[in-house]
Parts: C-alpha cells; sequence; structure tokens
C-alpha cells in the first residue's frame, strides 16, 4: 500500500473523530445503504471521548441564539462575542434554516465546533472571524475544521436549487423563508464591526508606547483593509452547480489569503518591537472560564484524534479502512449506474473521487503548533494556500467530468447531493 494511502487513512480517522467526515449513513444516501465508516470509526471511538463530542454538537444544535427568525441584530451580536462556539451555533442555524425539515439530523456537512462550511450558498461564513479567533485567540477549532469535508459539499450539495432562495436578499414569503439570513446579512455581520476588535485587543492588553504607536496604525490599516477584502468576496448569487460552487470557495479562500498577505507585515513588524512582557500578554488568550473549558476540551479531543491518526501504522489494516471508506464516500458503482454513465464518463469520475479523496491528508485537521499570532497568522496562510491549491485541483477534476456529460445526465449528477438529506 503506498504511503499516500497511508496518509489519507490516518487523516480520516482523525476527520472522523473529529466529525469532519461526512459518512452516507449519516447523510442517509439512498444510493448506498451503509453503516459507519468501518474500522476507522470504531477503533477511534476506543480512544476518544466521543460522547463528549456529541454532546458539544448538541449543545450546538440546541443553542440560545434564537431559531424562529434570525435578525440582523442577532448575526451581529453572535458575530462581535469573543466566544467562537456563539458564531458555530448561529452557523447551524442559518444552514439548516433554508433547509427542508429544518433542524433535521441528517446535516452531514457540519464541522466538529457544530458550526457549517457552507450555509446556503456561502462558504465559509465568518472567514474574518475565523482568521482572527485563530491568530489573536489560539482558538483554531473553526479555521481547521474546513477541508476535505467542504470539498465533497461543494460536488454534492446538501441543497436543490429551490432552497436557495431562502438566502437570497430578496426571499419569497413564507415562515421558513423568513428564518434563513441573506448572504449580504451574513457577511456584514462578519465583517462590519468586526474589523475593530483585533485592534481592541491588541490595543487593550499590550498597551503600546509612543515608539511602537506608528507600527499600531500601520497594522490598524491591514486590519481594516483585509476586513474590506474578505467583505468583498460575499457572492451575489447562488451557485448551483458544483463547477459554481468551486468558483465561489476559490474566490473566498483567495481574498482569505490576500487579508493574511496584508496583514502579516505589519503584524509581524508591531511584534517585534513589543517587550517580552507585552508579547507575554499577548499571546495569552483573553477568555473567560467557561470559554477555556469549552475550548480546553476541543483541543483534548482533537489532539487524541490527531495521534490516533499518527499511530495507524498497520499496512493491512490500512488498506482495508481505505477500501470501506472510499465505499462509503465514493459509491461508484451505483452512481454510475444511476447516470448511465459510460466507460468514459466512469473513468472521469474515478478521477474526481482520487482528487478529491488525496485532499484529506492535504487538508489534515490537525495544525502544527505555533505559539505566537505572527506564527499562527503565517501557518493560517499556508493552510489557505494548500486549501487553494485542493479546490483547484478537485475543480479541474470536476470539470473534465461534467465537459463528458450529456445535460441531462449534469442535472441528474446535481441531484445526487439533494438525496443524501433523504428528501
Amino acid at each position: 500500500m503506498s504511503k499516500s494511502r497511508i496518509g489519507m487513512v490516518a487523516a480520516g480517522v482523525a476527520m472522523v473523530a473529529l466529525g469532519a467526515l461526512p459518512s452516507a449513513a449519516e447523510a442517509g444516501l439512498r444510493l448506498r445503504v451503509g453503516g459507519p465508516v468501518g474500522v476507522a470509526r470504531f477503533a477511534t471511538a476506543r480512544m476518544l471521548s466521543v460522547a463528549g463530542l456529541r454532546q458539544a454538537r448538541m449543545a450546538a444544535r440546541h443553542s440560545r441564539v434564537r431559531t424562529a427568525a434570525l435578525r440582523p441584530q442577532d448575526l451581529r451580536s453572535a458575530a462581535e462575542s469573543i466566544h467562537p462556539s456563539a458564531r458555530a451555533q448561529l452557523t447551524g442555524v442559518a444552514a439548516l434554516a433554508g433547509w427542508p425539515g429544518g433542524r433535521a439530523a441528517q446535516d452531514w456537512w457540519q464541522h466538529a465546533d457544530g458550526s457549517y462550511g457552507w450555509v446556503g450558498p456561502l462558504f465559509w461564513p465568518f472567514a474574518y472571524s475565523d482568521l482572527y479567533d485563530y491568530a489573536l485567540l489560539s482558538d483554531g477549532s473553526g479555521f481547521w475544521a474546513y477541508g476535505y469535508g467542504d470539498l465533497y459539499a461543494a460536488i454534492f450539495s446538501p441543497y436543490a436549487a429551490s432552497d436557495l432562495s431562502a438566502f437570497a436578499a430578496e426571499r419569497p414569503a413564507g415562515r421558513r423563508h423568513r428564518k434563513a439570513p441573506s448572504m449580504q446579512e451574513l457577511c456584514g455581520a462578519d465583517t462590519a464591526k468586526m474589523t475593530g476588535l483585533p485592534l481592541k485587543r491588541i490595543g487593550r492588553v499590550v498597551a503600546a508606547n509612543k515608539a511602537q504607536r506608528t507600527a499600531f496604525d500601520e497594522l490598524a490599516s491591514a486590519w481594516t483593509s483585509a476586513g474590506d477584502t474578505i467583505r468583498a468576496s460575499c457572492p451575489t448569487q447562488a451557485a448551483t452547480t458544483a463547477l459554481e460552487r468551486f468558483a465561489a470557495m476559490q474566490s473566498r479562500v483567495n481574498a482569505m489569503l490576500s487579508a493574511a498577505e496584508a496583514v502579516q507585515p505589519p503584524f509581524q513588524k508591531f511584534y517585534d518591537l513589543l517587550s517580552d512582557e507585552q508579547k507575554a500578554r499577548l499571546n495569552a488568550p483573553q477568555r473567560d472560564r467557561r470559554a477555556n473549558a469549552a475550548a480546553a476540551k476541543l483541543k483534548e479531543i482533537q489532539d487524541a484524534a490527531c495521534q490516533a491518526s499518527r499511530e495507524l501504522q498497520d499496512e493491512q489494516q490500512a488498506e482495508k479502512q481505505y477500501r470501506e471508506l472510499v465505499a462509503q464516500q465514493w459509491p461508484l458503482d451505483d452512481i454510475a449506474a444511476s447516470l448511465k454513465l459510460n466507460d468514459s464518463q466512469r473513468a472521469a469520475l474515478e478521477v474526481v473521487q482520487d482528487t478529491t479523496m488525496g485532499t484529506m491528508e492535504a487538508l489534515s485537521a490537525c495544525p502544527k503548533d505555533a505559539l505566537t499570532p505572527p506564527a499562527r497568522l503565517k501557518a493560517a496562510k499556508a493552510r489557505l494556500e494548500a486549501m487553494r491549491e485542493a479546490i483547484r485541483s478537485v475543480n479541474d477534476a470536476v470539470d473534465d467530468f461534467h465537459a463528458d456529460l450529456s445535460d441531462e445526465q449534469k442535472t441528474q449528477f446535481e441531484g445526487l447531493g439533494p438525496k443524501k438529506r433523504g428528501v
């Protein structure tokens, strides 16, 4: 078995444990009936407190964020909260607000922290906040959750085209549609007032002196520009095909990269001017007791999952887990039969599968240790570059596959995603 396959299985073990890998069973996929991801899930469950993770998920689903109708002030309140969990809970409400069945159990594209990478047509709804949380608060639960599962959801979207109207600026009347915020409301909540929060935190804990003030002002300008760049990447219309969704992902990640690149030099310059005492204060996350406990629990689960993936060494076991993982995620025989694919089309679909599976190792949910804000910002930039390359690779494979399909087959393929919800 190749090292790359072993790496994919190892990454898959961590993703399954962290809830970032959708299974066919969780999706309710009608094309194939299957249980959990075989040995990988059960072996990991013995090593992790999966019950604790499930409890955290349930808490996110039953959050105190209002569920009757999401108002702009609710979005702003969650966005301005220093607790990433508040934003994760809000995306849980928003992602399912326009979804048939409401808060159903088949929310298979959910992240481990309760958030969603896709909220209707919007990818990475709290992009700016996640960068801020990781760089300054050392909380990467939101940022590092993005990866293979989101690429998979871009191929097999959980939303039908009709569902996306719930997230349009001008929404049809109706109780269900009134619950969903528009794309513009979500994007505005993330950046409108959030751009000042990093500056407030830095200014509060560092108390820059006169010599440091010029560098601080340069950093302030960069943070503001970063917010503007990310806000400009908010889509103006819904993507209804896989290729359009990949284009939206690419635009969003490119904006995040531009933002990180703009902030990184002035941040490093300012940080280098700080005294050891100032650096120590800035490096210490500022959370309350409850938020610290939640962050510690999530980190414990993440560390255990990542350790379990690193300890996976038996090649025969890894080969078996890989086959089971592929069978659960990519029932090619059933898809080929449903779409009446010829041999050439089937081969192109296999390339999509192999390319997407290959991103699992490249986009591991296990971050490297980065102890200072500039180091974390650098790590975030590297991660976004890996994400951009993964999106480009899978997009190219999907494009080649689509090019050989008839219009009827393309329509049928887009319909496979909504079937995952069992409706």
